[in-house]
This record gives C-alpha cells, sequence and structure tokens, in this order.
C-alpha cells in the first residue's frame, strides 16, 4: 500500500487514537484537511463533535456522514473559522499528512485555553523513500516543537516509520489555560490509559 492510499484507509491514525484519552466529554474537534473523514470517524465514535474541512468536494461528501464537513480552499481562500476577524475555538485541533507553514499560527489560535494539538505529518528525510519529497512538504527538525514552545508537550516524536515506510514528525501538545501560580496543582494529562 503506497503513502496515498495509506491516507485514504478508513483507520484512523495511531498518534490520533494514541491520544484521544485526553479530549473531554464532548469536545469539539477541527480536522484539518480531513480527507473522507477517517478521524472524525473515530473521533465522533468517542463523543465528540467533529468539524471537517477539505477542499476535495468528494472528500466532503463522505467525511460529512460524521459531522459538519466544509468545503474550502484554506490556502488559496479566507479562513472560514472566524468571527469578527477572531478565530473560533475549539477543544482539539487534528492535522494529519498535511502542511501549509503559513496556517500554523491560525491553528495555534484556533485552540481553547486546554485545548489539544494532535499534528502528524511527512518530515526531512522523507525524500529519501518517496513522496511527498519537496522541502515545502517536509517538517524541518523538530519544527513542531518549535511552533508549539509555548505550549506544554505532551508528547513528540520526530523519526522513521516502517510501514509504509516514511519520516513522520508528530506532536500532542496542550494550549496553556493561563499562568499557573506558585504553588498550584499542575494539570495532569495521562500519557495512557494503562
Amino acid at each position: 500500500m503506497d503513502v496515498h492510499q495509506h491516507h485514504l484507509a478508513s483507520e484512523p491514525s495511531a498518534w490520533v487514537k494514541r491520544w484521544t484519552h485526553l479530549l473531554p466529554g464532548g469536545a469539539s474537534v477541527l480536522d484539518i484537511a480531513c480527507g473522507h473523514g477517517r478521524h472524525m470517524k473515530w473521533l465522533t465514535g468517542q463523543g465528540c463533535h467533529c468539524v471537517g474541512i477539505d477542499r476535495s468536494t468528494q472528500a466532503i461528501e463522505s467525511a460529512s456522514r460524521y459531522g459538519t464537513a466544509l468545503q474550502a480552499d484554506i490556502e488559496n481562500g479566507p479562513w472560514p473559522f472566524s468571527c469578527e476577524g477572531e478565530p473560533q475555538t475549539f477543544d482539539a485541533v487534528i492535522v494529519t499528512n498535511y502542511l501549509w507553514r503559513p496556517l500554523f499560527p491560525t491553528l495555534l489560535a484556533s485552540l481553547a485555553p486546554g485545548g489539544l494539538l494532535l499534528y502528524e505529518t511527512f518530515a526531512h528525510g522523507n525524500e529519501t523513500v518517496g513522496k511527498p519529497s519537496r522541502p515545502d512538504f517536509l517538517l524541518k527538525p523538530a519544527e513542531l516543537l518549535q511552533w508549539c514552545q509555548n505550549f506544554q508537550v505532551i508528547a513528540f516524536e520526530d523519526g522513521f516509520l516502517a510501514r509504509p515506510a516514511r519520516f513522520v514528525q508528530r506532536i500532542a501538545a496542550i494550549k496553556p489555560i493561563a499562568t499557573t501560580e506558585s504553588g498550584q496543582i499542575p494539570e495532569r494529562h495521562l500519557l495512557s490509559l494503562e
């Protein structure tokens, strides 16, 4: 199965599944470049309210079975989730197999305080094993860590996966709620449910 077919598979990313437990019940989730809705399907099954966005009309028709699905070109058009110039916020933003660097500030601003960012996409090195191979579509070493430097990083990986062969970078990070006072008990984000 090539990477494109893998992306179209109905099974959600193992990274997204691994960190779903960090979402509160009934969480609002924005799935960027949602494709046919594999993550929306998974998250709806976990009790989340999903909004997906993709530029493919075909994909949106499929994804709409799992929540609100919006067809839009977010690289060349206005950000569709804003009110009076301020981004609408969500409890989580999910991004897999997609990279458009000018969108990063908007994605981070679209997270509510305490919101979860789950991001997983191709990284530097992938050009040695297949597509995508253009630097514009590959994260630089530790790039997600740089973008999330003011977030609480729960998990970060930057390396090679064998099946299908690809280099990836992925992060699970929480947007801060507020500055914690000395002596305040920090939030407890479970690393696993085991």
